[in-house]
């Protein structure tokens, strides 16, 4: 057991003052090397000083470069960039319910006119902000529309979005150019991706549906069989579960 040393207090005899007066050198040893430790941690900082200067100073101009970057370029970039979509998506709108012309419409979303850009000139144009990747969808959707496929697999490839409907339906499209390329195997893995993006009442029926019908294609009835059945279970009131019986019909008698 320890002994403390107490003011005024005198050992019993020499032992106890052995104990004591090792206690003592112990703690002065420790102490000691507490002292030694601090002087050279100084010495260090005091020889390294101009180094550890340097490097606080390259942090610090690099936070205020990012922040200045992005203040003063990135996010002008960016709201530039979503002015410019005004354009090219009222054609693109306006295509998507015109029952004439609407690849002309299509075309002038994609290349713009007048000076003004089309979506083609926003990604290359404004790379690396949301307009941009944005632009990619809709592009991407105007050549599905086109019936220009590999075009539309290109950009709607490269666009990405943690959106539940808007990514789906990126998927989904790439599916959809990948089955008009006689490609089912690719389309239904898409629709796999699609269904897989996100659950909800719009996009996933519409998936499974469209995933079901190429399996079948495939013959592979039993996972045409548990996508049909999942409308069916999880998605009654859906437009594809109207005539889901007839399809799940078929795929129990292939």
């Amino acid at each position: 057991m320890a002994t403390y040393k107490k003011r005024g207090y005198k050992p019993k005899n020499k032992e106890e003052e052995n104990q004591l007066d090792q206690q003592e050198s112990t703690t002065a040893e420790v102490f000691s090397s507490l002292d030694e430790g601090a002087s050279r941690s100084e010495e260090w900082v005091s020889r390294n000083q101009n180094y550890i200067l340097g490097v606080i100073g390259v942090i610090a101009v690099a936070v205020l470069g990012y922040m200045a970057y992005f203040q003063f370029i990135e996010k002008p970039k960016a709201e530039s960039a979503a002015n410019e979509m005004l354009y090219p998506q009222q054609y693109f709108d306006q295509a998507l319910f015109a029952t004439a012309e609407k690849d002309s419409l299509f075309t002038l979303a994609l290349n713009g006119a007048d000076g003004k850009f089309g979506f083609l000139d926003i990604i290359e144009e404004y790379n690396g902000t949301p307009a941009a990747n944005l632009a990619k969808y809709s592009a991407g959707m105007a050549y599905l529309n086109m019936q220009k496929y590999d075009e539309a697999i290109k950009y709607l490839e490269g666009f990405s979005s943690k959106d539940m409907i808007l990514g789906a339906v990126a998927k989904g499209g790439i599916g959809d150019a990948f089955l008009q390329l006689n490609q089912p195997k690719d389309a239904l893995g898409y629709y796999e991706k699609a269904i897989s993006h996100s659950t909800n009442e719009y996009t996933t029926p519409k998936f499974l549906y469209k995933a079901g019908v190429t399996a079948l294609d495939l013959n592979n009835k039993d996972k045409a069989l548990k996508y049909f059945q999942r409308i069916k279970d999880e998605f009654s009131a859906s437009e594809e579960a109207k005539t889901i019986d007839a399809f799940i019909g078929k795929a129990k008698s292939i």
